[in-house]
């Protein structure tokens, strides 16, 4: 395999080739195989997408960023929540998910009054991300619903415009089909 440049690009999903659409896909099934679901593929798009293409114009590394609506204390944010990020595998420990997050959380810096994710903390903490203590609940045409099974899982990235946050609160997100958070 040629070696990765580390030139992040940026796409509105709108503005993405089919192709280019087709190589995140893939790039999701190799990075996680049956885990990444329909559900999980249509929370990615609609948003902004950052990624890397290796020498021959293949998607590497990506990561994309959606509006959605995150409830803290009482007030709705906006939030740019990070979904579908991942590196094929064999791109891995090349710093390129770290790239495409560093370029994702500085549009969320400039777009959104909050940052937000669901997974893992390894990369996560190590960028600047803030794992959410409190409690995590979904918002739903029965009001809100407790998500426990996502404690400790959260995270969010503060901007310029983030009111002061409180860790230990209670942070909901709307509710769509497949994963809540």
């Amino acid at each position: 395999m040629s070696e990765t440049p580390r030139f992040v690009e940026e796409a509105e999903t709108t503005d993405l080739s089919a192709a280019d659409l087709v190589g995140i896909q893939r790039l999701m099934d190799a990075a996680f195989g049956d885990r990444f679901s329909d559900d999980d593929w249509s929370h990615a798009l609609g948003g902004r997408h950052f990624f890397v293409r290796d020498t021959e114009g293949g998607i590497v590394s990506h990561a994309s960023v959606v509006g959605r609506a995150v409830g803290l204390s009482g007030h709705l944010l906006s939030a740019g929540y990070v979904e579908a990020v991942a590196t094929r595998p064999e791109s891995r420990n090349r710093g390129l998910a770290a790239a495409v997050m560093r370029s994702a959380a500085q549009f969320i810096s400039q777009h959104f009054q909050i940052g937000a994710l669901s997974g893992a903390p390894d990369l996560y903490e190590k960028l600047g991300w803030i794992r959410w203590r409190g409690p995590t609940w979904c918002r739903g045409e029965r009001g809100l619903s407790r998500t426990a099974d996502e404690d400790g899982g959260v995270f969010v990235l503060p901007t310029p415009s983030s009111p002061p946050l409180d860790l230990e609160a209670d942070i909901s997100v709307e509710w769509r089909r497949g994963d809540v958070w």
